[in-house]
């Protein structure tokens, strides 16, 4: 087996995409993925770097375990950071390092080849710490609560939202390398 690393989400990992949303109805968040047609939709938003939106896949022995992505604003030099990873690599480290790679990267200059975002930010529900955990290993600071913000099953959730600046610290967290494309 090959180490863990980043890269570019491509079209070819429509199969793993979908397999990543079949294996976890939580995921029905993360967007409309139902067949391959729509996990090439998802992937095709993902990488449209023209509207500010980067998609990294989490690369485990040639499959993508999981996805890392940046929906940005490019007029604002922001974007809304998430990540997601398939259920049988979960626990492993895998979505922090990576998180914490595509984080580091965003929020490099695009002299220096990183991605010149100036401020990141990302949400999740309060009953789900493995999140706030993935979060704060990227290097992400808790800014406060939105109340009663999703609506899961019928009940309100709140939501834990955090910011990463160009200028915070970068996280002692171990990146995931970043392949070439």
């Amino acid at each position: 087996m090959t180490s863990p690393a980043l890269r570019r989400l491509a079209l070819d990992d429509a199969e793993d995409v979908l397999a990543g949303f079949t294996a976890d109805p939580e995921m029905e968040r993360q967007g409309e993925v139902k067949d391959l047609e729509s996990a090439q939709t998802y992937i095709r938003f993902l990488t449209n770097a023209e509207e500010g939106n980067h998609g990294f896949a989490v690369d485990v022995s040639d499959r993508c375990a999981g996805v890392v992505g940046i929906n940005g604003a490019t007029r604002h030099k922001l974007g809304w950071f998430f990540y997601w990873m398939h259920p049988d690599f979960r626990g492993q480290g895998l979505t922090a390092s990576a998180a914490a790679a595509v984080a580091n990267w965003a929020l490099s200059s695009r002299d220096s080849g990183g991605g010149g975002f100036e401020r990141l930010e990302l949400g999740h529900r309060v009953n789900n710490p493995t999140s706030g955990a993935v979060a704060q290993a990227a290097g992400f600071i808790h800014e406060g609560t939105e109340r009663k913000k999703f609506l899961v099953n019928g009940e309100r959730i709140d939501v834990f939202t955090y910011g990463r600046l160009a200028t915070d610290p970068v996280p002692e967290t171990s990146p995931l390398g970043l392949k070439a494309p």
